[in-house]
C-alpha cells in the first residue's frame, strides 16, 4: 500500500508542480481529518503512481493554508501540473471523494 507523502512548507509547491496531485489539508486534533486518514491510504494504494496524495499539517505548515484559504479541515486541494483545478471540504465517502478526483484524471 501506498503511504501519503508528508509535506512541509520547504517542498510544497515542488510536491504539487507535476501530474495530478490531491492534498490533505489536516491536524491531528481533527476528528474528520483522522476519519479521512484510512480513505487517503486506501485510494492512494488504489490509484498508483496515477495520482499522488500528500498530506500536510496546518498546525505545524500554516503557509499553504493561508495562500489557498483554507479554512476549514480537512480540505482537500486538487492540483494539476502546478494549476489549483478542486477544492474539496469536509470528510466524505470514500467513493464520493474518488468521483471528484476522478474529473481530473
Amino acid at each position: 500500500m501506498t503511504m501519503a507523502r508528508e509535506l512541509d512548507e520547504a517542498v510544497f509547491d515542488q510536491a504539487v508542480s507535476s501530474g495530478l496531485v490531491v492534498v490533505d489539508f489536516w491536524a491531528p486534533w481533527c476528528g474528520p481529518c483522522r476519519m479521512m486518514t484510512p480513505v487517503v491510504e486506501e485510494l492512494s494504494g488504489e490509484y498508483g503512481t496515477k495520482v499522488s496524495f500528500c498530506k500536510l499539517n496546518v498546525d505545524e505548515y500554516s503557509a499553504p493554508a493561508v495562500r489557498y484559504q483554507v479554512m476549514s479541515i480537512p480540505t482537500f486541494l486538487v492540483f494539476k501540473d502546478g494549476r489549483l483545478v478542486d477544492r474539496i471540504i469536509g470528510a466524505l465517502p470514500k467513493e464520493k471523494l474518488k468521483a471528484r478526483i476522478n474529473k481530473h484524471l
